[in-house]
C-alpha cells in the first residue's frame, strides 16, 4: 500500500506527469492511472489516505463488488502459486493464463489476467524478484562490515572478511568467513557456496572486485583468467555486475542488510580464536535463517529451494577444483615454453612456435592453451633448466632423437674408446638444448666411419687436453692430422719468447 499513497502524493504534490510518476516508481503508467481514478473517484485526496489503514484503502481499491465476485476472488488465491510458477524456466504469464483458463473456461481474458496480477502484486508490496529464473544466478559478494577473531596470547582482533552468496529464486544464502579478498580465497568461497547448495546454477554474478574481474567494462569485463577456469570446471558463466548498474547485484546486497541483523548481530558478544571457530558459529545459525519462513512469500528459502530451484541446478562435477596459477606466455622457437617457476621448459605441438598462449598451472601439472584449446599437459617437473618434451610434439625431422637418451650414447661411446666416451659425456652435462647435444654427440660418433674408431680416440683425447669438446674442433683435429702427433714431439725443442710467436690457444681458434 505504500506504493500506492506515493502515487497518489506524486501525483498532487510535485505535479509530476503519470509517465514521470511510472519511471520513478517502476509501475505501468496503466495501473498508475487506474490508482489515481479510483481515489479521485472516492473523492479522497493524499491527505485523507495518508494514515489511512491498509484494509480500508484496500476496501476502496477494490470495491465492494470485487470483494462479492467469486472469479476475482478465486483468481486472487491462485496469485502467490503463479508467482512461484514464474520462477521456472521458460514459464510465463500467457502459460500461466492459458492453464488458469483451462481450469476455469469463464475466467478473464489474457489483458485482464496481466492486469489484475500486477495490481496484486502492487498493493500486497509482494517483491519476489520475478526476473529472477530457478536455478540461473547466484549472486557473489563481500560484505562491507567485518567480522573479527581475538589472538589467544596478545588479544589483539584481527578483522577477517565475509562473504555471502544468495540463489536468485529462492534467495537460499550461504555465508562464510575469510581471510582475504585474495582470489585464492574468493575461488575456494565460491566453491564451498556451490557445495553448500548442492548444484550449480548457469551464471555467477559477483561484484566487480580484483579476485573476479581484472578490468571493469560496461559490455566485455576482463574476468580474472583464474576465476574464469574456475567456471569452467564447474560449467557454468561468470556474468559480472554492470559497474553503477546497482539493480544488477541488488539481491545479493539484500542478503548482506539480512546477514547483518541475523548473523552480525547475534555473534557481536562472542569471542572467536581461529576462523573454524567463527564459522562454525555462522553456519549454525545459517541453516536456521535459511528454514525460517519469509513474511512476503509464506514460506522458506529452504522449502522454496526445494520445490523450484534445487532440480534446475546443474549436477556439481566429481572433484573439487584444484587451484591454478595463471601465466601468458610465449612459445620460443624450440616449440617449448619456459616456466620460471620452476625453470624448466615444456613442449607445445611445433606449429605453435612463436605464438602467445595461456599457461595453467598446479601442483601437479601443466596445462597450456591457445585461443581457448588445450594443446599440450605435462606432468610439472622442477629440475632447473630441464626440459619436458612429448615426441608427438615435435616436427617430423626432429623425432629421430627420442630413440636416443644419454645412457645409450655414452654406452656406444665407451665401445670407440674411452677417450670418446669422456667426450660424449661431457657434451651431454652441457647446458645446449638436449636434441642439439644428441645431436652434436652422433655427429662425433659418426666420424669414427671416416677415420675409424682409434683415430677418432686420439683426436678426443686431444680435445680433452685442449678443453674443448666441440664436433667443429673434433673434425678439424681429424682433417687436420694432428690426432697422429704425438704431445711429446710438440714440447721438443725450445723457442725463443718473442711477440710474434703464436701460442696453443691460437691454434685451439684455428681449429674452432
Amino acid at each position: 500500500m505504500r506504493k500506492i499513497r506515493e502515487i497518489v502524493r506524486l501525483y498532487e504534490q510535485s505535479k509530476l506527469s503519470q509517465r514521470q510518476i511510472s519511471k520513478a516508481l517502476g509501475i505501468s503508467r496503466p495501473v498508475i492511472n487506474d490508482y489515481i481514478i479510483k481515489v479521485k473517484t472516492s473523492g479522497l485526496g493524499y491527505s485523507d489516505i495518508e494514515n489511512m489503514p491498509d484494509e480500508t484503502l484496500m476496501d476502496i481499491l477494490q470495491g465492494n463488488k470485487k470483494a462479492d465476485n467469486e472469479k476475482y476472488d478465486f483468481i486472487c488465491r491462485k496469485f502467490p502459486h503463479f508467482t512461484k510458477e514464474l520462477k521456472r524456466l521458460g514459464v510465463t504469464r500467457q502459460i500461466l493464463w492459458e492453464e488458469y483458463i483451462q481450469e476455469n473456461p469463464d475466467g478473464y481474458s489474457y489483458s485482464q489476467f496481466c492486469y489484475h496480477f500486477q495490481v496484486w502484486q502492487n498493493i500486497s508490496e509482494i517483491t519476489m524478484h520475478l526476473e529472477h529464473k530457478a536455478g540461473d544466478k547466484l549472486f557473489v559478494d563481500f560484505t562491507g562490515k567485518k567480522l573479527g577473531i581475538t589472538d589467544r596470547v596478545t588479544g589483539e582482533i584481527c578483522e577477517v572478511e565475509v562473504f555471502v552468496a544468495v540463489l536468485g529464486a529462492s534467495q537460499l544464502t550461504y555465508v562464510e568467513a575469510s581471510m582475504s579478498q585474495k582470489k585464492e580465497d574468493w575461488i575456494r568461497l565460491n566453491e564451498n557456496a556451490l557445495r553448500y547448495i548442492g548444484g550449480v546454477p548457469r551464471a555467477i554474478v559477483p561484484d566487480c572486485l580484483k579476485s573476479a574481474v581484472t578490468r571493469t567494462d560496461r559490455y566485455e569485463p576482463d574476468i580474472n583468467p583464474e576465476y574464469l577456469d574456475f567456471a569452467r570446471h564447474y560449467n557454468t558463466t561468470i556474468l559480472p555486475a554492470r559497474p553503477a548498474k546497482p539493480k544488477d547485484k541488488a539481491l545479493v546486497e539484500g542478503g548482506v542488510r539480512i546477514v547483518y541483523s541475523w548473523i552480525f548481530a547475534k555473534l557481536r558478544d562472542q569471542v572467536f580464536f581461529s576462523l573454524e571457530e567463527l564459522n562454525s558459529a555462522i553456519l549454525e545459525l545459517l541453516n536456521p535463517f535459511n528454514t525460517r519462513t519469509m513474511q512476503r512469500p509464506g514460506v522458506s528459502r529452504k522449502e522454496l529451494f526445494d520445490d523450484i530451484e534445487k532440480s534446475e541446478l546443474h549436477p556439481l562435477p566429481t572433484d573439487c577444483y584444484e587451484l591454478k596459477k595463471f601465466k601468458n606466455l610465449t612459445v620460443q622457437f624450440n616449440y617449448h615454453i619456459y616456466l620460471n617457476d620452476d625453470g624448466h621448459y615444456y613442449s607445445v605441438p611445433y606449429r605453435y612456435k612463436g605464438r602467445k598462449v595461456d599457461v595453467f598451472f598446479t601442483e601437479r601439472s601443466v596445462e597450456i592453451y591457445h585461443s581457448n584449446v588445450r594443446i599440450a599437459v605435462h606432468f610439472r617437473n622442477r629440475r632447473r633448466n630441464g626440459y619436458t618434451t612429448r615426441s608427438d610434439h615435435m616436427p617430423e625431422a626432429h623425432k629421430w632423437q627420442d630413440n636416443w637418451n644419454p645412457e645409450k650414447l655414452v654406452c656406444l661411446a665407451k665401445g670407440k674408446g674411452d677417450a670418446v666416451a669422456d667426450v660424449v659425456g661431457t657434451v651431454l652435462t652441457s647446458n645446449q638444448h638436449p636434441e642439439q647435444s644428441y645431436k652434436t654427440c652422433l655427429g662425433i660418433l659418426a666420424l669414427s666411419k671416416t677415420y675409424g674408431e682409434f683415430r677418432l680416440n686420439k683426436a678426443c683425447e686431444r680435445a680433452l687436453y685442449y678443453e674443448n669438446c666441440t664436433y667443429k674442433v673434433i673434425k678439424n683435429i681429424l682433417i687436420n692430422n694432428m690426432d697422429q702427433v704425438h704431445k711429446e714431439d710438440e714440447l721438443n725443442g725450445s723457442l725463443p719468447e718473442h711477440e710474434n710467436i703464436r701460442g696453443n690457444k691460437y691454434y685451439i681458434e684455428e681449429l674452432q
